[in-house]
């Protein structure tokens, strides 16, 4: 059973001061854990990242052996048809890896509830920053790291940004820091906001996130 859960954010400006201006966040979450779902989605975006491209030769694909070795009979030895068997040094893999592609499903209503619930219980995490996307305007990663001076975020942890639109001066930006992912409100994930000690959101972002995945 879902219910309905209300977070609001008073929004921090670039240079860390607090603005007269609120958004609220409509979340729905799950009364009981949620943690099976987040588990489900977890797997199923890890296997979407497997490349799955692994290939061996089977021993019609290994080059040569098309001559027998030696005759059928008479020579004491086990008989042989071709040099690239599987039992042969050289010879074709049996049962080997091919490529492939893992897709899991799990329906879209699991999924943005996970995604919703996820975000509700790191709501204590979350830091609100006014324009993020247009205010830094100089791909310089000494900017990034002042604004999070300013808003007393902790680049010790992992630092998860999220964005409307990731501009290219802030891409330039943060690409550089360790602890810290870029991503858009398009595109989160489970595993990226479970591994964030602290989340920065955007008001735009915040409607991205409104507008996708929340009723």
């Amino acid at each position: 059973m879902t219910i309905q859960k209300f977070i609001t954010y008073t929004p921090l400006d670039i240079n860390g001061k607090q603005l007269n201006d609120s958004h609220e966040l409509k979340l729905s979450v799950l009364e009981n854990s949620g943690n099976y779902l987040l588990h489900k989605d977890v797997i199923r975006h890890s296997s979407s990242q497997r490349q799955g491209t692994t290939s061996t030769k089977t021993r019609s694909e290994v080059r040569g052996g098309g001559c027998k070795p030696w005759r059928q009979k008479g020579t004491g030895r086990a008989r042989a048809g071709s040099n690239r068997s599987p039992l042969w040094k050289g010879g074709g893999v049996i049962f080997g890896p091919k490529p492939k592609k893992v897709l899991l499903k799990l329906n879209k209503k699991e999924r943005r509830l996970a995604l919703q619930t996820l975000l509700y219980n790191k709501k204590n995490n979350i830091v609100l920053i006014e324009d993020l996307e247009n205010g830094i305007t100089e791909p310089k990663t000494k900017n990034f790291l002042k604004v999070c001076q300013d808003c007393n975020i902790n680049l010790d942890q992992k630092v998860l940004v999220i964005v409307s639109k990731k501009t290219v001066p802030l891409k330039l930006s943060t690409q550089n820091i360790k602890n810290v992912e870029l991503i858009s409100a398009s595109n989160i994930n489970t595993l990226s906001l479970l591994k964030a000690k602290q989340i920065i959101l955007t008001p735009l972002a915040i409607n991205d996130i409104k507008e996708i995945y929340c009723d």
